[in-house]
């Protein structure tokens, strides 16, 4: 079997479940108020046409027609649109998959609200380790990977016919896909909004976390991944810093932590096993960095983690 990319492998162990709770389809005004999001969601916010203001925690975030946010780590959050025009109404319409408000007047935004649902696992540690905004510009012209994604979730969500709300998923799912590894690196995503660590460019380090993601068995040094990169260890140690935001020894650890997380929550593999999984010789050693980086022993992780699921 081929194996996949680090992007996919990640989103795999993450076991989302993506859902669009609203399309907004407004003129004129509105204020769209978002509560802080319950453990294990993350919302997001699409905009395929028109412009408008998403205040969060962290700063305030214009989009534009072809940009994605995504929001790892959400409090509460607004959405304004159109602020200096007078307030227009608007009817929220239940479908059988999605809902829409829309305005009796025609529109001149198209929004796109939903949420990622990940289970107790590897997709707490993905996302805590992700930037606390993620914006992504892919604009709406004809080499934006929206355009057809777009066309897709409006004709889905209009018809809201049979499947329709597992399309909508599945299309929001590759949005994911595509800020993670950094295709919308427009005019939004420059603002001095973080790019996520995924969305390393450079081959080099591109091969190192592949390697990292694919084989956390292996014991791994800064200087085995220099080798892996092609360059030296303080060349890697600059470049990745620099890249991703992170030190090269606590992304090795932190993802080394994500495949523990999947396998203590799918598996009933000994601590041992797992330990020697991800490149530790004893489970002491596997439980401080666990520790380390969750706040809880691997044994408390499984358990908390069986307890949510049931």
């Amino acid at each position: 079997m081929r194996r996949m990319d680090a992007i996919s492998t990640l989103i795999r162990m993450a076991r989302l479940e993506a859902g669009v709770d609203v399309r907004c389809l407004l003129a004129g005004a509105h204020v769209l108020d978002n509560p802080p999001s319950p453990p294990g969601d993350v919302p997001f916010h699409i905009l395929l046409e028109g412009t408008c203001l998403v205040e969060t925690d962290a700063r305030p975030v214009e989009l534009r027609a072809g940009d994605v946010l995504v929001l790892p780590r959400a409090g509460r959050h607004r959405v304004r649109v159109k602020a200096g025009e007078p307030p227009v109404p608007a009817d929220r319409i239940e479908g059988a998959s999605v809902a829409t408000v829309r305005s009796p007047a025609a529109p001149s935004v198209d929004l796109f609200c939903g949420h990622f649902a990940y289970r107790p696992g590897a997709g707490e540690l993905l996302f805590a380790g992700l930037p606390e905004v993620l914006h992504a510009s892919f604009g709406t012209g004809d080499g934006s990977p929206l355009r057809l994604l777009g066309e897709l979730m409006r004709n889905e969500a209009a018809s809201d016919g049979p499947g329709a709300g597992a399309l909508l998923a599945s299309l929001c799912e590759a949005l994911l896909a595509l800020v993670l590894r950094g295709d919308g690196g427009g005019p939004g995503a420059a603002s001095g909004v973080l790019a996520p660590w995924t969305a390393v460019v450079d081959p080099g380090l591109r091969a190192v976390v592949d390697a990292v993601v694919h084989e956390p068995q292996r014991p791994w040094t800064i200087a085995a991944l220099a080798r892996v990169a092609g360059v030296s260890r303080a060349t890697l140690v600059r470049h990745f810093s620099a890249a991703t935001g992170m030190g090269v020894a606590d992304f090795l650890t932190r993802t080394r932590m994500t495949v523990a997380a999947d396998l203590l929550t799918t598996t009933g593999r000994s601590l041992e096993d797992i330990a020697a999984s991800v490149g530790y010789r004893s489970p002491s050693a596997f439980g401080r960095a666990f520790r380390d980086i969750t706040g809880t022993t691997p044994a408390r992780w499984r358990r908390a983690a069986a307890d949510r699921t049931r």
